[in-house]
């Protein structure tokens, strides 16, 4: 069965939190890997109303370094050192991510250690068997990117059709996974009978930017697309002075790049009392748009 791709929501925030949203944070939990994009303030607590380990954290991947989405960082850091954590945790974002994280270690009096990788990325910045992740410059006054992580096609077994074979177990099918045809009790069968191949999952995180060129052809195709939006198409140009998006435009190019589903996040706090009026407003233009709360769980399986 085919590994699910889990998304938590741990704040769905604009740059001021309030007492139902806190500061931008997504994990996503794929095997053995949990990727958090962005760590707002407040992030660690988060964790915990989720019930999720803050120490199993594998990668951080940076959006850029405006304060709702770096502040937690620290807080998280300190954790992980006082508790343990032998892994190495690598940390990704634009240009300055390496300065920034020094400054961080000297501006606070640290206890214990711990052991990180940071890189300033731009492009495919890393991939195994399994996935690869990417980034793309987005334009937000400061350096700032945009993420997708992909979840690589594999070639998998009908348990249906092998069923119906009578094929017993053995290590043979793991030829007729790799495409290789087999022979069982002087029978010949073909792996294209007993396989199909299932495509890749793409699942993209577009938060801090206004519109721009790059978005579309970046997150073309994603099976589940994240982006932000801050403000309705009435501050339109309040969005565009503040280099943000209106949930109209985040349904655009959600219609636009052939995303599958749309989660609006970064939602200000002007809209606590009113939320379906930036979701009503995304999803006459893209159907299958949702607007995320904190603590959410999106599966893409």
């Amino acid at each position: 069965m085919a590994s699910k791709i889990k998304l938590t929501f741990l704040g769905t925030s604009d740059a001021i939190p309030s007492a139902d949203r806190n500061h931008t944070a997504i994990l996503l939990t794929y095997e053995g890997e949990n990727m958090l994009i962005d760590c707002g303030e407040g992030t660690q607590r988060q964790f915990r109303k989720a019930k999720l380990n803050p120490c199993k954290t594998t990668r951080i991947l940076i959006t850029h370094w405006h304060g709702d989405h770096i502040l937690g960082i620290p807080g998280l850091l300190q954790t992980l050192a006082l508790s343990g954590y032998n892994k190495t945790l690598y940390i990704y974002g634009p240009k300055g991510t390496k300065k920034f994280i020094r400054e961080i270690f000297k501006t606070l009096i640290f206890s214990g250690k711990i052991k990180l990788e940071v890189k300033e990325v731009n492009g495919k910045f890393f991939e195994n068997k399994d996935f690869y992740l990417e980034s793309e410059k987005m334009t937000h006054g400061p350096p700032c990117n945009a993420y997708c992580f992909v979840k690589k096609g594999q070639i998998r077994i009908d348990k249906n059709k092998l069923k119906k074979s009578k094929l017993g177990p053995g290590k043979y099918l793991q030829k007729l996974k790799l495409g290789k045809d087999i022979t069982y009790k002087g029978k010949k069968y073909k792996a294209k009978n007993f396989t199909f191949t299932e495509g890749d999952k793409k699942i993209c995180f577009v938060l801090d930017t206004n519109l721009n060129k790059k978005i579309i052809p970046f997150v073309k195709n994603s099976d589940l697309l994240i982006m932000e939006s801050t403000f309705d198409s009435s501050l339109q140009k309040r969005a565009k002075e503040y280099k943000h998006m209106t949930a109209k435009q985040a349904a655009e190019a959600a219609k636009k790049s052939k995303s599958k589903k749309l989660v609006l996040t970064h939602v200000s706090q002007r809209y606590k009392a009113k939320p379906k009026k930036i979701l009503n407003e995304a999803k006459k233009v893209f159907k299958k748009t949702t607007i995320a709360k904190d603590l959410d769980v999106v599966e893409v399986k």
